[in-house]
């Protein structure tokens, strides 16, 4: 075995990862929690998907500035080693392959499993759904394990058939709801009166959801042919793209069920609107696409869950780095590290059914591992900033101050408005995740002593 990944993944594969792994199932289930966040108010609804978009935006710009300058294994992990230093690089490293990747990938699993069910009529907390989760989990690692180069064309592939129910929604939606006055009447109709401040940002909370994910493109900086310029490009059309196809999405179901219905809707109210514009058959058919869809944002997130731990081994920290750093000669993959995250994704994905999906097995500590790392990625984000606006000189004024200060901003809105919607659930998560770092503060202190007594 080598240590060494081959550069094989062109712009197109990046663009689609970013837009690939954000646009997923967030956008299908979040729009109904908007619109019962703003009482059915859809302009103010449209403002927060807006507001989280920018924020998207602007962390992918200043993540896009620094991708010009280093190239390594793993985007982020690089990104904070570079700005703070070699100790904090390894706990990004370490949180991101024992929490967020494997917290995100599981929920996806089962996401995709719950919209099945959906369509076939299962169950969506019964057994069926549990099941098909973990087969999707399984089948997820396979196609990355075993064949990378065409879990990058199921990328790209998924990607281009995930855009399909959205465009049409947007596109077709807003004409039938124009012409039978559908639409204007949900512009100008507020179901319930919420308070403007507390409806915006519980809203946006749902919005960084369903934004959420495209900094896990960034784990291919060192897969990708010309990394430097590629990978920047691919960031911000990708998230540019992806903010402008949610606006018109959501106007899109505007024109197709009234505000009430979509609200009520649950987990079929996606599936409702589909069957109300295109007709039964034509509704459980684009639905179907919108299952492929889950599976395409599951499959990104898996190629970045299969290389939590070797981003870290190939620095020199963690566990095992001997084990973990091994590429494959045939594959070209870091299997050891691929089954790692599998197993934790296993155990994640145990987690949320204990914790969300049946009477609490966890008691206080039940909280939602789909929503809740945000909380911690986002505030890791803030040392990067601040040191690139310390430390590159050479940058603009627009590049090294404006965008930054206003990506602090913007993650800092963020964890206030996570720790907002989730309260006393954000403590448990906490105090989990400093378990988790305590665990991995002993890894990083025994490679500490070993180098100490190897001088």
């Amino acid at each position: 075995m080598s240590n060494k990944l081959d550069k094989r993944y062109g712009l197109l594969t990046a663009i689609a990862m970013v837009i690939g792994i954000v646009i997923g199932s967030g956008v299908f289930f979040k729009a109904e929690k908007v619109l019962k966040a703003t009482g059915g108010n859809l302009l103010l609804g449209i403002i927060a998907w807006i507001i989280g978009g920018i924020i998207m935006i602007s962390c992918a710009y200043t993540f896009a500035v620094m991708a010009t300058k280093y190239e390594y294994v793993n985007g982020v992990v690089d990104y904070a080693e570079a700005a703070i230093g070699k100790t904090y690089g390894y706990y990004v490293g370490w949180f991101m392959a024992v929490i967020y990747y494997p917290t995100l990938t599981s929920v996806l699993a089962w996401v995709s499993a719950r919209y099945t069910c959906v369509l076939f009529g299962f169950s969506i907390t019964g057994g069926e759904c549990m099941t098909i989760a973990c087969l999707y989990l399984i089948g997820a690692f396979a196609i990355n394990s075993l064949s990378p180069v065409l879990a990058g064309k199921f990328q790209v592939s998924t990607t281009i058939i995930k855009l399909i129910p959205l465009l049409l929604m947007a596109v077709v939606g807003t004409i039938v709801g124009l012409s039978n006055g559908m639409t204007v009447t949900n512009f100008t109709t507020v179901v319930e009166n919420v308070d403007t401040f507390s409806g915006l940002f519980t809203a946006v909370v749902a919005t960084a959801f369903a934004y959420e994910g495209w900094i896990i493109a960034t784990s291919i900086n060192a897969e990708l042919k010309d990394a430097k310029k590629n990978l920047p490009r691919a960031l911000i059309g990708g998230t540019f793209a992806i903010m402008l196809v949610y606006i018109l999405y959501y106007i899109g179901l505007a024109g197709a069920v009234s505000n009430e219905v979509m609200m009520a809707g649950g987990e079929a109210g996606a599936k409702l609107a589909f069957e109300t514009v295109f007709s039964s058959i034509g509704g459980s058919l684009i639905f179907v696409f919108v299952i492929i869809s889950c599976l395409g944002t599951l499959n990104g997130l898996m190629l970045g869950c299969t290389r939590g731990l070797y981003s870290i081994a190939v620095r020199g920290m963690g566990p095992k780095q001997e084990v973990f750093k091994q590429v494959d000669n045939i594959t070209n993959m870091p299997t050891n590290s691929s089954v790692i995250g599998l197993l934790f994704c296993g155990i994640w994905l145990l987690f949320f059914y204990g914790a969300n999906l049946t009477d609490s097995w966890f008691g206080f500590f039940s909280f939602d591992s789909s929503e809740l790392p945000i909380v911690t990625i986002y505030a890791m984000y803030i040392p990067i900033f601040i040191m690139m606006i310390k430390k590159e000189k050479e940058l603009s004024i627009f590049k090294r101050f404006i965008m930054p200060i206003v990506s602090i901003c913007g993650c800092i809105f963020m964890m206030i408005a996570a720790c907002f919607a989730h309260r006393i659930a954000v403590v448990a998560y906490l105090i989990v995740f400093a378990v988790v770092m305590i665990i991995g503060a002993v890894f990083a202190n025994k490679v500490y002593v070993g180098s100490k007594m190897k001088n």
